[in-house]
């Protein structure tokens, strides 16, 4: 199956998790192209939208591969092998620049909004879709920290292997599709898979709190 845009995917996976609508639920959405579908699984279900952001520690000689991911808050997640392998004070400056990075990047898209309130909340965490996972467990760790009772992974798509490594970390994981045979790029399951801009992303935003971006 394949989507037609972000949108139709947010849609989709909002009726999934219609069993989760509730006083105590908070959406939680991965920039930039997790807020489309947060956007629209925040008004399906009544609650709140706020952001999770995690942030990829990438190889000091080949920046593009992760050998690690942080959010704001919350533990390190490792590729272990990897790590071991590169200069310890390097990859603690790097772990710092990262979670500065994710604080600034709140900033950018909410202002001076605060962080949603998680103590006690269900807290489903959305994004476009999983090719290795290493982000959406920085996104857990995050959640986790921050307090939330409850902490569902929600994407349209992800390799059956990294929806097994999930769930062993998630409460529960509600996707679409969890192909054996995944085609390598979540971009692959949409029709339309354009680049999400900062700009849309504080749109969504601003839209889901009823306030002017």
């Amino acid at each position: 199956m394949r989507y037609a845009d972000r949108r139709d995917a947010g849609r989709r996976l909002a009726e999934a998790l219609a069993g989760l609508a509730g006083p105590t639920t908070v959406v939680l959405a991965l920039p930039r192209g997790g807020v489309i579908l947060g956007a629209e699984v925040a008004r399906f279900l009544g609650a709140p939208l706020d952001l999770v952001l995690p942030r990829k520690v990438g190889h000091p000689s080949f920046p593009e591969y992760g050998i690690a991911a942080v959010a704001e808050a919350g533990e390190v997640v490792e590729n272990r092998d990897e790590v071991a392998r590169v200069d310890p004070g390097w990859f603690a400056r790097a772990v710092a620049e990262q979670r500065a990075e994710a604080a600034r990047r709140r900033r950018s898209y909410l202002g001076d909004r605060p962080p949603a309130d998680l103590a006690g909340m269900t807290a489903i965490l959305v994004d476009d879709g999983i090719a290795t996972g290493l982000t959406m467990r920085a996104a857990l760790c995050d959640v986790r920290a921050r307090g939330a009772a409850r902490a569902v992974v929600a994407v349209p798509v992800a390799p059956a292997d990294a929806v097994a490594r999930m769930r062993r970390e998630a409460d529960d994981v509600v996707t679409l599709q969890a192909p054996d045979d995944f085609a390598g790029a979540v971009g692959a399951y949409y029709r339309d898979f354009r680049q999400v801009t900062d700009d849309e992303v504080v749109r969504a935003l601003a839209e889901a709190a009823g306030v002017a971006p």
